[in-house]
């Protein structure tokens, strides 16, 4: 029978194990630091002069009526010291008095329904209640502060208060240990195994990128690019400095004459439309009796600085359009743009109508912007200090590194994509899920540093493709250069590409032939929207003469994926039937099996 002293023994052996653990993981964390190339520093937070403008419009109120400042504050100073005393009689007590969960309204609850809040301490026990309630009320008072700042133009008050959110959300006392009743619980239960496992998991992050501190959010080794993504068979046919082509095998023994060029965008890689066979639309294409290319771009280094979208024009789209057509010995093809590719498909599309070039017989955009005039939720970061700190850092790096376009991306979901996953990782000692979609979006590309200037500073802020005309390789192109037969399908909770904006500039291109769809869910799941998963439905409406709201009102319903609906229009658009083609000819042979080699490059850190 074991003893006392016999626990006691064994508890000291695992906590000097741990303690060696600690001092091991402490010398890697030091050495992952030390090669930090840390990101130019105005990339971390906006120009000062926003909380100056800031500082001076509540200054100025201060001083017209100061009567209005003093009520908010004796009214915060008094919620605070109520919340107090109340903390203080239920720590005497013992407990909190809680309301039920079903019962409880903003007032007993103000952050019911926000799943970090979710362990039930919040509510029971005195100490994480007040806690909770406290950091209710401050979020409060900073959102109120906020939303009375009032000699702020809208783009100046729509970045305040993105940043005052995210002050909030960093704040939020589940993102340290000492106010996180989860984590201290998992300490407790793990005898500190819990908090060792969490430093081995920030090691690790730090060591895979660099030391610069990226959340992993998925167990990457879980994932193998032709093994269990990616898996759809094809070849490399074609390769330049830009991209690989890649041509799928057929899926069955006739194909439409007229073949399909995907260009995906270059922000990251091509194979979230190839994650795994339930899924692909690659696979699915094949087997509607499509002969399908491609396009999986290179992920550049800083040799790549002077690069810019004129070379992806016409090193890419223009080049994977004469490739496609010369190996399938046709003189048309049919186009898929998504997002930055849409945009740039419909550059490619008005530079080939100025040279009188009828190569693309039609067009197909997901989620795809060109006129910039709103800027949605991007809006803080489309301002000059920012690009301006951005063109700084391309400058000096030839590149814009992908960790910042994806921490850019992720604290516009900061709660869900960076402090949870942290927490769970770091805090609570957990290994990050085997989850493809996540896999996906931590492969993240670098992009050139040239284009990276020329898209935010041309497109997004001058917004010169809908406006008077962009000067791109030798020609002035406008929207309403693009005519031939389109169909934009968007999604209603784009986040990125929001579907209202989308709309506004589709409805400016020349075409006749427009069919606009909006599908279910957001940016990536409202796109990868299987027929057989039955989840997202769809809209449609003929009549694109109005603006985004009446094109919705009008809108009929449909359930079930737009895939269908695309491919019914895409086969009238697709000749007759031939044999089915094996990948490349005489003239390109393969060169790797697909999905190639370009897509297996790692971003630079």
């Amino acid at each position: 029978m074991a003893t006392k002293e016999d626990a006691m023994g064994e508890n000291l052996e695992k906590m000097t194990e741990n303690l060696a653990r600690v001092e091991e993981l402490s010398q890697r964390l030091i050495t992952a630091l030390s090669a930090r190339n840390p990101a130019n520093p105005s990339l971390s937070g906006p120009s000062q002069d926003l909380f100056a403008k800031a500082a001076s419009s509540y200054w100025s109120e201060i001083l017209e009526n100061p009567g209005r400042l003093y009520e908010r504050q004796v009214e915060y100073w008094g919620k605070s010291v109520r919340h107090f005393m109340e903390a203080q009689h239920q720590l005497l007590q013992g407990h909190a008095a809680v309301v039920a969960a079903d019962d409880a309204g903003e007032e007993d609850d103000p952050l019911k329904g926000d799943k970090r809040f979710s362990n039930p301490m919040w509510n029971t026990h005195p100490y994480f209640r007040y806690i909770k309630h406290q950091y209710a009320l401050n979020a409060a008072a900073i959102e109120e502060a906020v939303q009375q700042v009032d000699d702020l133009d809208r783009t100046e008050k729509q970045r305040l208060d993105y940043f005052a959110h995210q002050i909030i959300d960093m704040m939020s006392p589940t993102n340290f240990l000492g106010t996180n009743p989860d984590a201290l619980e998992k300490a407790v239960e793990t005898e500190g195994e819990s908090l060792v496992r969490g430093l081995e998991n920030l090691v690790d992050d730090l060591e895979a990128n660099k030391g610069e501190l990226l959340v992993r959010l998925t167990d990457e080794d879980a994932f193998e690019l032709g093994g269990n993504i990616a898996t759809t068979p094809g070849e490399v046919v074609f390769r330049n400095k830009m991209f690989e082509l890649v041509q799928y095998a057929p899926a069955t023994d006739q194909v439409y004459e007229t073949p399909l060029v995907i260009f995906p965008p270059w922000i990251n890689k091509f194979y979230i439309l190839d994650l795994k066979q339930q899924n692909s639309l690659i696979k699915w294409i094949t087997e509607q009796g499509y002969t399908l290319f491609v396009v999986s771009w290179v992920n550049p280094d800083a040799s790549y600085a002077d690069v810019g979208m004129e070379d992806y024009i016409e090193d890419g789209f223009l080049t994977a359009i004469r490739e496609a057509k010369a190996i399938c010995g046709v003189k048309k093809v049919n186009a898929v743009g998504y997002c930055i590719a849409g945009t740039t498909l419909h550059l490619s599309l008005a530079l080939m109508a100025k040279r009188g070039d009828t190569s693309v017989k039609s067009a197909t955009f997901f989620t795809s912007l060109t006129d910039f005039s709103e800027q949605g939720e991007f809006t803080p970061f489309l301002q000059d200090d920012f690009v301006d700190g951005i063109e700084k850092e391309v400058t000096e790096q030839g590149i814009l590194r992908s960790f910042i376009m994806s921490r850019t991306m992720s604290f516009l979901r900061s709660n869900d994509l960076i402090y949870q996953p942290a927490v769970r990782s770091y805090m609570m000692g957990e290994a990050p899920p085997a989850f493809d979609l996540l896999y996906w979006n931590g492969d993240g590309a670098n992009l050139p540093g040239r284009m990276t200037v020329e898209y935010l500073r041309d497109l997004c802020q001058k917004n010169e493709f809908v406006g008077d005309g962009i000067q791109m390789c030798g020609e002035t192109l406008h929207i309403s250069d693009v005519k031939v037969p389109l169909m934009s399908v968007t999604c209603e909770t784009d986040h990125i590409a929001a579907w209202k904006d989308c709309y506004r500039g589709f409805q400016q291109t020349g075409s006749k032939d427009r069919t606009f769809v909006l599908s279910e869910s957001g940016h990536i799941a409202g796109i990868v929207n299987p027929p057989s998963k039955k989840k997202y439905g769809h809209y449609t409406n003929d009549d694109l003469s109005g603006d985004a709201e009446t094109w919705r009102a009008g809108a009929t319903f449909h359930d079930g994926s737009w895939w269908p609906r695309w491919e019914a229009w895409l086969r009238k658009r697709s000749g007759k039937k031939v044999a089915a083609r094996d990948p490349g000819d005489s003239a390109h042979p393969p060169l790797s099996p697909a999905p190639g080699t370009y897509v297996r490059v790692k971003a630079s850190a």
